[in-house]
């Protein structure tokens, strides 16, 4: 009997796509629907990304370079500039979304049985692509009595064997909203530089920030090597659709791995 693999066995079904089916048939009873299971923008697509489709010019749509587009790049370093953060159009790779930026990550900085620990509660989708990858996901627990503040260093250190290999972070946070603090950051630089891992920072919502200021991991002095930003433009522009991401990193053996993985998959 032919059989699926252990990898399509375990990997789970996205609990946020599942209650899509039951807001559809709600819907058509004639209830109004709230989508609090999904991270859709609810302002329109800037008229500006809409018209650059709408008035493009192209003849053939060919392969891009497997890093992205070389303008967009450059326009991309010019805006992470603004916001202090130096880095050149080599060190950002252009991802089919933050989603396929965090699998790179994975796929190129763990192998098979390694362990990423991750403040709980988190984005859901994050035990999904350790699965694919074959990654072991180590949650540490976060209180809603301090308003999901990062954990104590002291619950990373107990969390941390010689099988750990990253620390993945979302800030701002999804689900809880939670901003880390520059302070808290430098925390977790501690932590990586002592231990020897990586970083991964979701950097998603890095411009939703209402109170303080957003203190990205690419901010950090002295863990060039250790840290990753995962990025995308689906949140601040309104453009999940588009899956147009980034990973960015300074580390030159992560970013030719990584490419490996970008050239596999062609162009994004």
């Amino acid at each position: 009997m032919l059989t699926i693999s252990n990898r399509g066995e375990t990997m789970p079904a996205s609990p946020i796509r599942k209650l899509v089916p039951f807001a559809e048939a709600a819907k058509k009873r004639g209830t109004k629907v709230y989508h609090l299971n999904i991270g859709q923008p609810d302002i329109e697509t800037p008229p500006q990304v809409l018209d650059a489709v709408r008035n493009s010019d192209f003849k053939v749509l060919e392969y891009s370079h497997s890093a992205g587009n070389e303008s967009y790049r450059k326009k991309m370093a010019e805006y992470y500039s603004r916001s202090g953060i130096n880095v050149t159009q080599e060190e950002i790779i252009i991802t089919t979304g933050g989603s396929e930026a965090i699998l790179f990550g994975f796929m190129a900085c763990l192998d098979a049985g390694d362990e990423v620990i991750i403040p709980e509660p988190f984005y859901a989708n994050y035990n999904g692509f350790a699965v694919e990858a074959g990654v072991i996901v180590k949650p540490i627990f976060s209180s809603i009595e301090n308003g999901f503040a990062l954990p104590p260093m002291e619950d990373f250190e107990k969390a941390i064997t010689s099988k750990t290999k990253a620390i993945i972070i979302c800030n701002p946070n999804n689900p809880t909203g939670y901003l880390y603090s520059k302070e808290e950051m430098e925390i977790l630089k501690q932590i990586v530089v002592k231990h020897n891992l990586f970083l991964f920072s979701d950097e998603a919502y890095r411009e939703f920030c209402y109170e303080g200021t957003h203190t990205s991991a690419m901010h950090l002095t002295g863990a060039d090597d250790n840290i990753l930003l995962m990025d995308t433009i689906s949140k601040r522009y309104s453009a999940c659709g588009g899956r147009i991401g980034a990973l960015v990193t300074k580390n030159k053996a992560v970013l030719a791995a990584v490419m490996k993985f970008a050239q596999a998959r062609l162009s994004p």
